[in-house]
């Protein structure tokens, strides 16, 4: 028994749907299901019953491969089935066998979407197998959240077969200008989105690949706030009218002084510390070796005032506090942050408290560690990174730095 593709309406001006067609003749019955493909009829080969021009590096040609792709999944089920039944000596019927095709197509009723019970399966298959971290798990909730959010703004329905460009258009626009993203954070987002699409794909839930030539914004490098010695010095030095925030000052400067990430920050007891050192097993990247982080005698100052476990809370509590900490040390000075979104650079003026963070510590422990000409290889050791480009990333270059360098170089008497 064997099965064709015909066109619903081969005289249509326009799209058309295509069909998998098959007689069962001992039922005198024809078994006809469609593919959900549409196509123009001046776009198929009505001799080997295909879409043409299957060839080339044209949008139609990568659209037409698609179509091909999916008709294939079609074709191959129908040949898999009746070899089965053949095989087995069961008798198929029409019935029967469109009740596989809907199995393994997964038809189903209105109301659910298949892409989000895939993005549900996605986040549980990699939970199960412990290949995620608790932050990655998190991100993957925003973005499904976002996705939601686009669909209502937008109202736009994402479905694996409206994962196109146009989705990829609309998506941009919302993100960028609905949510104010800018460049970094949409790549950022984007590849998040990719890399389920790519599991999607491979595990059979959309046979579709528009998704693979979404382009990325490029990454831009932005200025970010990274401490001076003299800072940290200030920052020792400053009083705070209340613990809460003298709490928080403290495991500032414990992170600047050794490098470490905020979800790291809460491993730190004396379990771990043998004499000057603190070993650590990173949480992020199980197959990585523990590190091995010297502590300085600001930062044994620090764990002992606390008695070797540091006062932790949450970390938007904490980017909270540590803004208003550095207002008590009177760093309310305006700076200028600049960022892209798209092709527009935007400057804003802000006090300089605003821009610290959680991270501006690490940030601040790489940069005054290069400041002081320690090798990428020694500071990557401590901090735990694997990838020097990313390191490189965390290094701020000021205007100090700058100055100094162009004096040192160019210091000659005239």
């Amino acid at each position: 028994m064997t099965c064709t593709f015909n066109l619903k309406d081969k005289n249509k001006d326009g799209l058309t749907l295509i069909y998998l067609k098959a007689y069962f003749k001992k039922e005198g019955k024809r078994f006809v299901y469609s593919t959900g493909e549409s196509i123009h009829p001046k776009e198929w080969d009505f001799k080997n019953r295909l879409p043409n021009n299957l060839t080339g590096r044209t949008s139609q040609a990568d659209s037409h491969r698609t179509i091909k792709r999916q008709l294939d999944r079609y074709s191959n089920l129908f040949l898999l089935i009746t070899e089965t039944y053949k095989n087995t000596n069961q008798e198929l019927t029409v019935e029967k066998i469109r009740q596989e095709f809907d199995k393994e197509f997964k038809r189903v009723t209105a109301g659910k979407n298949k892409f989000y019970e895939a993005y549900d399966e996605f986040m549980a298959f990699k939970q199960k197998n412990q290949e995620w971290s608790n932050a990655t798990v998190k991100r993957y909730k925003n973005i499904k959240k976002l996705l939601e959010d686009f669909e209502k703004v937008k109202k736009y329905k994402i479905t694996f077969d409206t994962i196109n460009q146009k989705f990829y258009t609309e998506f941009t626009d919302f993100c960028m200008v609905n949510r104010g993203h800018i460049n970094n954070t949409f790549t950022r987002n984007v590849g998040l989105v990719k890399t389920f699409l790519f599991w999607a794909l491979k595990n059979g839930h959309t046979y579709k690949a528009d998704f693979i030539n979404f382009k990325k914004k490029p990454k831009v490098i932005t200025n970010q706030i990274a401490l001076r010695k003299e800072d940290l010095e200030t920052l020792l030095k400053s009083k705070m009218p209340s613990k809460k925030l003298e709490r928080v000052k403290d495991v500032f400067i414990f992170s600047c002084v050794t490098g470490m990430r905020f979800g790291e920050l809460k491993f730190v007891s004396k379990n771990i510390i043998d004499g000057k050192t603190l070993l650590l097993k990173e949480e992020k990247g199980s197959g990585k070796k523990s590190r091995e982080i010297p502590l300085s005698g600001i930062a044994l100052h620090v764990l002992e005032k606390y008695d070797y476990t540091l006062p932790m809370i949450a970390n938007q509590k904490y980017n909270d506090y540590i803004k208003d900490v550095f207002a008590e040390a009177g760093y309310t000075h305006d700076v200028v942050k600049t960022s892209t979104r798209g092709k527009e650079v935007i400057r804003e003026t802000i006090p300089f408290n605003k821009r610290i963070s959680s991270h501006t510590a690490r940030r601040t422990f790489i940069t005054m560690m290069k400041r002081n000409g320690k090798s990428d290889k020694l500071i990557a050791e401590i901090s735990g990174h694997n990838d020097m480009k990313t390191l490189n990333q965390y290094y701020q270059v000021s205007n100090e730095d700058v100055k100094d360098a162009v004096n040192e170089t160019f210091d000659i008497e005239f």
